[in-house]
């Protein structure tokens, strides 16, 4: 698998410091919060909000990556919940979460747009989603993420499709400098999306 084999690698791959957009915007987050990280890889985001006093699910496909992020929380004294499962198979279930964290999880259309739906209704009212991800344009950057534009994704179609429904906090498609670990290294073309499910949802 592949993703076993890149986890299984020396070190973190995509190092052990949390995302800038996700630590931005986490204080969107009400205390305590329940929250589940889509593609967690070796926990270094669920493992930032677990410091922050929220209760973290962690799903990956890759039982070598949530092994480390197990580690990883052991070493800063911080509890997460990991899951090995695929996305298309996890039942997120219904108004089960304060908040979904999606950072870099990449997908074919078809099941973007599954996982998207059910992380919807996931989502408690009022619930937080949180995303960052390439765009087709990262292909031209070559400073990570996937190499072929179906995995991509950009603002029109997760707004239109996926996430129709969510009131958006804040939606849009930026370049910047994303530094993270050896595969995540330097200028990047990314989509970042928070919506929040209204109360009647």
């Amino acid at each position: 698998m592949f993703w076993d084999g890149r986890y299984g690698e020396e070190g973190f791959a995509y190092g052990t410091t949390p995302n800038n957009f996700l630590v931005e915007h986490s204080s969107r987050l009400a205390p305590s919060s329940k929250v589940l990280c889509l593609a967690e890889g070796e926990g270094r985001n669920g493992v930032y909000l677990a410091q922050q006093g929220h209760d973290v699910t962690g799903v990956d496909s890759s039982k070598v990556g949530l092994d480390k992020a197990q580690k990883l929380a052991n070493q800063n004294g911080v509890t997460i919940t990991t899951v090995v499962a695929d996305l298309r198979e996890y039942d997120i279930g219904e108004a089960q979460w304060d908040a979904v964290v999606s950072i870099f999880c990449h997908m074919p259309v078809p099941m973007r747009k599954n996982v998207h739906s059910r992380a919807v209704r996931g989502l408690k009212p009022g619930g937080v989603l949180i995303l960052e991800a390439y765009t087709p344009k990262q292909l031209e950057m070559g400073t990570g993420g996937p190499h072929t534009k179906d995995l991509l994704m950009t603002l029109e179609e997760i707004q239109a499709e996926d996430f129709a429904g969510l009131e958006l906090d804040i939606g849009r498609e930026v370049d910047r400098d994303v530094i993270e670990g050896k595969y995540h290294t330097g200028k990047a073309a990314v989509v970042q999306f928070v919506g929040r499910k209204p109360i009647g949802m």
